[in-house]
């Protein structure tokens, strides 16, 4: 059947393999008879390795498992290798009269008494020896005595089977015939030549039929080949496929249009069957899924592990009696985790798996145990899939609720579940739980960190964790150390002793039926004196197994590495140098291992593998060139327990089970360029580069000239489907190109391309591209590598909100890398090119960026992270260890490495909200505070409670807690400060020193140590200085301030140097007080709300209403530093100093983050975006800071760097959100920082300053005429400057209606006809009309006063005079001038904060603060759709436009979202996520652009399909958020069809059906 299977190779596999792709499967053929010689394919041992595969193609396939072409050959039988003892003394009985016979079974058979029971094994023919004719006698002799022996009672008809059936009817009786599920993935392709039978005896037809050895037919195998034939057809006549073919000489021939026709059929028939054979069977997997399955998969995978590797486990009895008793001991009160280590193949696995079965007797039988062994799957190689794995297994064991996907999506997050999990389960009193965690050096993250972020330090009672980890050069131990320095935690796993060493070989033997000679136990354990290493002797006994009782073994090494050397001398004295080497290199080069399908895919592409297998004969096809599999099982076999085989990523891999075996093989076969070539060939695979066609020239020895062949391996497209992504060239192809030293192809097709980067963030998440980032960075050079590096991980944010999808990824991308592709043209140019190119194509409606707008990497902002479930109330930095501490209103303190970028440890304990959190200890320790009156000192290296101290305050909330803490690292003493009490307490002994009422009629409101003066400074809320002795707690001096009256204080910072306290009052008043006395520093206009001074306390700054002042040290104090405050927008709530003094960060109320200069006299260098809420906490570590709010789980980190480097593009700086833009976005105007009097004029292209108009007042609105090429100011004193924008001619001046009246808003209509100015409560309606040199403004031609209590928020205008203006409380009126007629519009709820018309003038769009969009009919002066926000998620509505073709309305939301909404039916059609608020839309041909609160100007194009009958909800993948469109005419219709019903029905009163007036729902999941 050769032609048949060159014909199936050819066309057939290659559809089948790119069926099963799509589907997410790897496709494998195991054609074990296929590339090698005929006298190999018949072999004894490759019939066996053919049922062996056989079943493992039945257990793993989902589909087809086997395939059986049946011709008219019944195939040869062949003598069984092994006669089990009683099977042979029945032979043996009925050869006794014939000695000759008896004499050749007897020499070809030799007993082997170290199998249990014993065996007689097959021995070689002779040398000289003809050995096809003997073959055919020993079969012919066993047959006559199996006949007999079966006649007489003696042997099983099974046993007779063994000599009478052919190789071909073994494997259809294992594949079918005898198959516990029938014909399931089983198919017969049968050929029935027609008029065979007449033709029987040509020439031409024997060679397709049995021959005896004479060369005659071979009847006998015809009757049993007709036999099996019938069989099938009885028993499974569903799976044969018959094919009929007209007899012919040249039958066989290539150019027989029958035969080509028939094979062309066949390969037809074998697709259709095989694709049929895998959605049946997906089909039934997807009707039996359960939820979580990967997790009960994952379980079950362990849980195998576990019984394999106790089955033959011995001794340790006493460690293992040692670690029950101090589980037992630490259950019922806090303890420390315990680490097994030893060296490598010590046997700390089999103990922890020993440990884990003996859990219920231990501490009860409902005790919950989880087990992994890590790095044997791909969730246990993983910490993040670990935790995610562990957490839901033991919420399912406790009947918990499950963790929300918002948790498991984001790793800080699941670590901190984690830590919190384990006190839920401690704290309710359930059963115990034990986590036994082995090898945790396998687990891939551990390995780049100097922490284990993940390892809870302390256990809480009734929870226990178990690790191990290998002792030696790995490092990890020695992390694991510092985490957990308790000596007693560490438990070392030695050696077995000899006895107990020869008890586990014994254990092994027996378990797999076998013994050993005298003579041969004595060589093994003369081999291995007083050998207990396991690893060593499961390394013997591979070896050992294999000795028949007749077989003189040689001695056995002595050492681990000593015997995989011996191992691999082995394989290649049986397998050839060549294979062996290439075969472990290629399994050791991959990152993560290979499937066997891959393997094979590789060795054919392997020419020196190619080379030497076909050496000495030639290749069975002329088309196609392959690695014959039976050479690879074969390998397989003897390598056995050498491989271990890991689920990842869906597949199988085979993996090196032992470290000894992996380095050997990369000392003995990967030194010098040979690694290179690996790597060489392994990227060729999984890049494609020889797939679907692409033939390959390689020389082979006998053919002595290049033949160009294709290799038939496996395509590698980035995406098998829509759905399924080529996961496994994903993450191999990288690390491959990389050693293999193609960095040009790196670049370009993996780390340079847009299509690489979505695929692997989609199928796999961000980290894992950060990942291939971080791994090919040191060995590339490339600059622009790390703008794209840090630009993903910029992304981060946008993609846990939205959710992985490729318009956001893409967006988020070219919006942060389009400020460099000029600049950067190699990669990232290239990468902006592609990202634009994708856009142009995408079927749905998108907004795509054509400038960058959102912060650029290299700019201030590092990082965006959300680890905390609740508000942040406490930072502060370790510098030295790069960590950063968060404290929670939940209590908790999160400790975050700021290299990683990931939680390294979760302190759980405080049960209050943090109230204040400080380092001390060079960084290695740190002391929170919190509103339980706890202080707790924890060591930020461990993550563990050093101890807890209970402040003796009451449970009454309204007391006052613990809100200042003071550490005298000198002393070792720590001072924790409230209103009512100061406590002093020895930070080595959590012992009190002392303790100090207060006053509860007069509050302490400020307190200070002074180290220099050991001193205690308190100020009262009623100004009584207090000084106490920091030694004693001794009251030395009690007086009033002198310098303050009729105020009470704020706030105060201790100054250490000058051995005094800065403190702020109420009314403004600065005092420096000491225990001397005090004096008044300056009297500030309001308020002090904080102090700060700087690291050298040289600086002051004090923060009061919406201003911060700053001063200098000097002898006598402070004195003021520059002569003008540093005025924000809105109240200033926290600020600190740069690391050298030359800036100041301010974080204010309105979410913005403010640097200021101080070298430059308090110029404002930059305005950053908060998290969206408040930023009441900033805290700088060296150059970083980091920025919290109360209000918001996130917090943002600063690179203050920025500031001495050169900018790609410089934002103008503007706060008020009244800009303005000229010129196409070429110009943007704003009220100048510091002088509201002015207008400053940013030229966007040069990133400068251009020019500033001076208004002479407050500046309160902007608004420019395109057209007419004017700027209109609107100003506090109520009048309205007129700037021509292209010239400096003369200023015109709109004068107000009324003195002192400010100008509210201003609109121009969409012509530029007229110009609307509202005041509290009154409009004035001008003309625009066309005038040289400028044009002339007339008016007012309408005025009108509104008669409202509210004042008017927002305004429109249209050509014709008419008005709409929203006020604040919500109110929407449309003001016909011409008639003097007003018509009230259907109120907002809260107040509108802009009014637009469209450019026809039919339509008007009205937002307001509670998230509400509503679309008029000017007309009918009714709404036809509103679009609602019902989730408190959206913080409501900042502007509004229509697209120049009034199709769509332009929102930009507070949430700082841009949406876009159809006014043709209301849908919602897209929205995206720009990170700031944006204050002003204004469209433009093709989309819009839009200022944000960045400072970078917006300007997109809004692409939409003519058609968008298949568009998904654009806004599926927003979080936390549901809209709700309402369209008047479906509820108008639905209240008609509901009125018309009640009438037809008479229904009776009270049963009137409601229509549901929400007509269309999109959900932002």
């Amino acid at each position: 059947m050769d032609a048949e299977r060159e014909a199936l190779q050819s066309t057939a596999y290659p559809e089948v393999q790119t069926f099963c792709q799509k589907h997410g499967l790897m496709f494998e053929v195991v054609d074990l008879r296929w590339g090698v010689r005929n006298t190999e394919a018949t072999e004894h041992m490759t019939m066996e390795l053919c049922l062996e595969e056989l079943d493992r193609c039945r257990q793993t396939s989902v589909g087809p498992a086997f395939v059986a072409l049946v011709g008219d050959q019944y195939g040869p039988c062949l003598v069984p290798t092994l006669i089990e003892e009683k099977e042979w003394e029945a032979l043996k009985a009925q050869l006794t009269a014939r000695p000759r016979d008896l004499e050749l079974v007897a020499r070809r058979f030799w007993r082997d008494e170290n199998s249990m029971p014993p065996t007689y094994l097959l021995q070689g023919p002779g040398s000289g020896e003809a050995r096809g004719l003997e073959e055919a006698t020993l079969i012919s002799v066993l047959r006559s005595g199996a006949q007999e022996a079966r006649r007489l009672g003696l042997i099983t008809l099974e046993q007779w089977h063994r000599y009478h059936r052919s190789v071909i009817e073994w494997e259809i009786e294992r594949g079918l015939l005898s198959s516990v599920d029938g014909g399931q993935g089983a198919t017969v392709f049968l050929r029935e030549i027609q008029d065979l039978n007449k033709h029987i005896l040509e020439d031409c037809t024997l060679k397709m039929v049995d021959r005896r050895a004479d060369g005659c037919l071979d009847t006998d195998a015809q009757h049993l080949l007709s036999s099996l034939k019938g069989r099938i057809a009885d028993t499974q006549p569903e799976v044969l496929k018959a094919h009929h073919l007209p007899w012919s000489r040249d039958l066989v021939n290539p150019k027989n249009k029958a035969h080509a026709r028939y094979l062309k059929e066949l390969g037809e028939q074998f697709v259709a069957r095989a694709n049929h054979q895998v959605l049946e069977r997906l089909q039934e997997l997807e009707a039996g899924r359960q939820e979580l399955a990967w997790l009960y998969q994952e379980i079950r995978h362990h849980l195998g592990l576990s019984t394999e590797a106790t089955r033959t486990f011995c001794g340790r009895q006493e460690l293992l009696s040692r670690l029950g008793q101090r589980l037992r001991q630490s259950d019922g009160h806090p303890h420390t985790a315990l680490v097994l280590f030893g060296a490598p193949g010590i046997g700390k696995t089999a103990l922890m798996c020993q440990l884990a079965q003996q859990m219920p007797g231990l501490l009860g039988r409902k005790t919950v145990t989880v087990l992994r062994l890590l790095g044997t799957s791909q969730v246990s190689s993983d910490a993040h899939g670990l935790l995610q794995s562990i957490c839901l297994q033991v919420c399912l064991a406790y009947g918990l609720p499950l963790p929300p996907a918002q948790v498991l999506e984001a790793h800080s997050r699941v670590v901190q579940f984690f830590h919190t999990l384990l006190h839920t389960i401690s704290s309710r009193n359930f059963e115990s739980l034990v986590i036994l965690l082995d090898s945790v050096d396998d687990v891939h993250s551990v390995h780049r960190a100097r922490r284990v972020p993940w390892l809870p330090p302390n256990c809480p009672p009734r929870v226990h964790l178990v690790f191990s980890a290998c002792s030696g050069q790995q490092g990890v131990l020695h992390t694991m150390r510092q985490m957990l320095p308790d000596p007693e935690a560490y438990w070392e796993v030695k050696a077995l002793s000899g006895n107990h060493g020869q008890e586990m070989v014994r254990l092994l033997l027996a378990a797999s039926r076998r013994t050993l000679s005298p003579a041969q136990r004595d060589l093994l354990w003369a081999s291995l004196p007083e050998c207990g290493h396991p690893g060593r002797l499961r390394l013997a006994f591979e070896e050992a197994r294999k000795w028949a009782s007749f077989t003189v073994p040689t001695p056995l090494a002595s050492t681990a590495k000593e015997a995989v050397q011996q191992l691999c001398a082995r394989l290649e004295q049986t397998h050839g140098q060549l294979l062996v080497a290439h075969v472990l290199g290629y399994i050791v080069s991959s990152r993560h291992g290979l499937s066997e399908a891959e393997l094979k895919d590789i060795l054919s592409l392997d020419d020196e593998v190619l080379q030497a297998v076909y050496w000495d004969w030639t290749p069975p096809s002329k088309e196609l060139l392959r690695f014959p599999p039976l050479l690879w099982v074969r390998l397989r076999q003897d390598l056995g327990a050498c491989l271990a085989r890991r689920p990842v990523d869906g597949f199988t891999l085979l993996a090196v089970a032992h470290r000894q075996l992996a380095e050997v093989v990369q000392e003995r076969y990967l030194s010098g360029p040979e690694r290179a070539k690996r790597h060489g060939v392994l990227a060729d695979f999984f890049s494609g580069a020889w797939s679907q066609g692409t033939k390959k020239l390689i020389t082979l020895p006998l053919v002595g000239k290049p033949l160009n062949l294709d290799r038939k391996v496996a395509p590698q497209p980035l995406w098998f489907s829509d759905t399924a992504a080529n996961v496994r060239k994903l993450k191999e192809l990288p690390h491959h190109l990389l050693h293999a030293g193609r960095t040009e192809e790196l670049m370009r097709e993996v780390l340079g391309s847009m299509n690489w980067i979505s695929c692997r963030v989609i199928s796999g998440g961000i980290e894992g591209l950060l990942i291939d980032f971080d791994l090919c960075a040191p060995h590339v050079e490339c600059p622009e590598l790390s703008l794209v590096r840090e630009a993903l991980q910029l992304c981060r944010p946008a993609l846990e909100l939205r959710g992985v999808e490729k318009s956001i990824l893409y967006t988020e991308l070219l919006a942060r890398l389009h400020f460099f592709a000029t600049s950067h043209p190699a990669l990232v140019g290239q990468l902006c090119q592609q990202a634009q190119s994708w856009f142009r194509v995408y079927p749905h409606p998108v907004l795509v960026p054509l400038g960058g707008f959102l912060q650029p990497p290299g700019g201030p902002l590092r990082a965006t992270l959300t680890g905390c479930h609740k508000g942040i109330t406490a930072m502060a930095w370790s510098l030295e260890e790069k960590l950063l501490l968060v404290g929670t209103q939940d209590g908790v303190v999160a400790v975050w490495d700021m290299e990683q970028q990931q939680v390294t440890h979760v302190l759980p304990g405080h049960t209050g909200e943090v109230r204040c959190v400080q380092v001390l200890a060079k960084g290695t320790f740190a002391v929170s505070t919190s509103k339980d009156h706890t202080l707790r000192l924890w060591n930020l290296l461990s993550g563990r409670e050093k101890f807890t101290i209970w402040d003796g305050g009451s449970k009454n909330p309204t007391e006052h807690q613990i809100w200042r803490l003071h550490v005298d690292e000198v002393k070792k003493v720590v001072y924790s400060a409230s209103g009512s009490k100061v406590t002093a307490w020895n930070l080595d002994t959590a012992e009190p020193v002392f303790h100090i009422p207060g006053d509860a009629s007069d509050p302490w409101v400020c307190t200070a140590s002074l180290a220099a003066q050991a001193t205690l400074l308190t100020v009262s809320k009623a100004g009584v200085v207090s000084v106490w002795s920091s030694a004693t707690g001794k009251l030395q001096r009690k007086q009033y301030l002198s310098s303050i009256t009729e105020e009470t204080a704020t706030c105060g910072v201790s100054v250490q140097k000058q051995g005094k306290m800065v403190t702020g009052f109420s009314k403004g008043s600065l005092s420096l007080v000491s225990s001397e006395g005090d004096i008044l520093l300056e009297k500030l206009p309001d308020a002090v709300g904080f102090l700060v001074v700087s690291e050298d306390e040289s600086l002051l700054a004090a923060g009061f209403g919406r201003s911060v002042r700053v001063f200098l040290a000097d002898s006598r104090g402070f004195h003021r530093f520059m002569a003008t405050d540093l005025e924000h927008e809105d109240t200033v709530e926290t600020a600190v100093f740069g690391p050298e003094n030359n800036v100041i960060v301010t974080g204010s109320r309105d979410a913005l983050i403010q640097v200021w200069s101080l070298s430059e006299q308090g110029t404002l260098l930059d305005i950053l975006e908060g998290v969206g809420a408040p930023v009441s906490l900033l805290a700088r570590g060296g150059a970083l800071v980091a920025s919290a709010s109360q209000q918001s789980s996130s917090f943002k980190v600063w690179d203050l760097s920025y500031t001495q480097k050169p900018r790609v593009s410089t934002p103008f700086l503007d706060r008020t959100g009244l800009t303005a833009v000229s010129h196409n976005g070429g110009y943007v105007y704003f009220p100048k920082i510091g002088d509201k009097n002015k207008v400053t004029i940013w030229d966007l292209a040069e990133g400068e300053e251009q020019d500033a108009l001076d208004t002479s007042s407050e500046v309160r609105c902007l608004e420019v005429a395109e057209q007419a090429k004017l700027l209109f100011t609107g100003l506090s004193s109520g009048t309205v400057l007129v700037f021509p924008l292209d010239s400096r001619r003369d200023v015109m001046c709109i004068p107000p209606p009324e003195a002192r009246r400010a100008v509210n808003c201003m609109a121009l209509s969409k012509g530029e006809e007229r110009l609307a100015i509202a005041y509290d409560s009154i409009v004035l309606v001008l003309d625009l009309s066309p005038g040289d040199p400028c044009p002339v403004i007339d008016g007012p031609t309408y005025t009108f006063h509104a008669q409202l209590p509210e004042t008017i928020s927002s305004v429109a205008v249209l050509a014709d005079s008419r008005v709409i203006y929203g006020t604040t409380n919500g109110g929407l009126f449309l003001y016909e001038c011409a008639n003097s007629q007003v018509f009230p519009l259907e109120a907002h709820g809260s107040q509108v904060t802009c009014v637009e018309v469209s450019h026809h003038g039919q339509l008007a769009v009205s937002g307001s603060e509670e998230a509400l969009l509503c679309l008029w009919d000017l007309q009918a002066c009714k709404w036809k759709f509103e679009l609602s926000d019902t989730n408190s998620y959206c913080r409501g509505v900042q502007c509004a436009c229509f697209s120049k073709d009034d199709k769509s309305v332009y929102a930009g939301l507070k949430d700082r979202s841009i949406i876009v909404w159809s006014v043709l039916d209301g849908t919602l059609l897209a929205a995206q996520f720009v990170h700031a608020v944006v204050n002003r839309i204004i469209p433009t041909p093709n989309g819009f652009i839009a200022p944000t609160r960045h400072g970078y100007l917006i300007r997109e194009r809004f692409q939409c399909p003519s058609s968008r009958a298949s568009q998904q909800d654009p806004l599926k993948n927003f979080k936390k958020a549901v809209w709700m469109v309402k369209s008047r005419q479906r509820e108008e219709l639905a209240a008609a069809a509901g009125a018309l019903q009640d009438s037809g029905s008479g229904r009776a009163p009270g049963n009137e059906s409601k229509s549901n007036k929400r007509s269309q729902v999109c959900l932002i999941v």
